[in-house]
């Protein structure tokens, strides 16, 4: 195997396990860590501007970039697979009624970031990273709020926590980009 083939496959597994591992990291943190958590409902963080989101936000805003990379470094059929353990997974450290509302929410979300994310990537990374980011933020709020909670009332704080780690990832991709035209790395 060529050294950029081991090098793609190794990172590829990398940022796999960091996607695995955000499921249900925001899972839990939606039902245990913030700084107020309302009754039945989720523990909260604030995101600015005096928002507050459910404190998973930004695992979640995180994992759509992070699928989006696993798909650069392995290809498509990882990809889709990682979606369909994560859904699984998104069933776990979360409190049954929320469930299927977290699950249902995330195989939509990520799926629609897939079907973006797929044709721009090869207008560039950063573009369809961003791009299929922020469809699928948005997707992932609105199905996941209505969904556990019946109510849309934490839609822009979700939609500005998911965006702030998907902002923040940023200057990684355009390293990463500017290093893999270096090493001669092209997606799988």
């Amino acid at each position: 195997m060529a050294e950029a083939d081991r090098t793609r496959r190794i990172e590829g597994f990398v940022f796999l396990l960091a996607f695995t591992a955000c499921v249900p990291a925001a899972n839990f943190m939606i039902g245990n860590i913030g700084t107020v958590c309302v009754p039945n409902g989720p523990c909260l963080i604030p995101v600015g501007f005096g928002l507050t989101a459910p404190s998973g936000v930004l695992l979640v805003g995180l994992a759509l970039v992070l699928r989006d990379l696993v798909q650069r470094r392995l290809g498509l059929a990882w990809s889709i697979g990682a979606i369909l353990v994560g859904g699984l997974l998104s069933t776990t450290f979360t409190a049954p009624s929320l469930a299927v509302a977290s699950a249902s929410a995330f195989l939509a979300s990520e799926l629609a970031d897939l079907f973006v994310f797929t044709p721009l990537q090869r207008k560039g990374l950063i573009v369809a990273a961003l791009c299929s980011s922020v469809v699928g933020l948005i997707v992932d709020s609105a199905m996941f709020l209505w969904l556990a909670f019946g109510s849309l009332d934490f839609l822009t704080g979700q939609i500005l926590g998911k965006s702030i780690m998907v902002f923040a990832s940023l200057p990684f991709l355009f390293l990463l980009r500017k290093r893999d035209r270096k090493l001669g790395l092209y997606p799988a």
